[in-house]
């Protein structure tokens, strides 16, 4: 059998409701402690603008994204999404080494991300790409969560 690998591409404009709709499933997830979507549509343009979303399509659909945002030898890792249907055929990982070539492509020097408390399992998933944690910060206030929560930064020399 023949697995179509798909097209890695820089998202554009035009395809802001199909990341909004992956990203969301995505993080559907995250129910158990907020309840929203994980982003909305005025987001994705904002981030279009400030940064960038690379995006992976198989068979004509987005089945994972990320968001990256260069900041001077700095970058920030974000939105990590996998279409629930094709999450563990290794989406994630391909997602994280094209990120990180397209940030030292760019003359990043560290990656950043951080990830919610509340998702146990995402710090282990970070440390196998040699990610360490480097501190905490505050959740949103004005986010409706159900419990207590904060982020866990991570960062990485690339």
């Amino acid at each position: 059998m023949i697995v179509d690998q798909g097209e890695l591409r820089l998202a554009t404009e035009a395809d802001a409701e199909t990341l909004l709709s992956l990203i969301n499933r995505a993080f559907d997830v995250e129910r158990f402690f907020i309840d929203a979507d994980r982003l909305r549509l005025d987001e994705v343009y904002e981030r279009l603008g400030s940064g960038c979303f690379l995006m992976l399509e198989q068979d004509g659909a987005a089945v994972t994204c990320v968001y990256l945002e260069q900041r001077g030898e700095r970058a920030y890792l974000g939105l990590l999404s996998v279409d629930p249907k094709r999450q563990g055929q290794g989406l994630g990982a391909r997602m994280m080494a094209a990120a990180e070539e397209h940030c030292r492509r760019q003359g990043c020097r560290h990656l950043d991300l951080r990830v919610v408390n509340l998702r146990e399992e995402l710090p282990p998933f970070y440390r196998k790409f040699g990610y360490v944690e480097i501190g905490t910060s505050p959740f949103p206030p004005e986010e409706p969560v159900k419990m207590a929560c904060h982020f866990i930064e991570m960062s990485k020399e690339l």
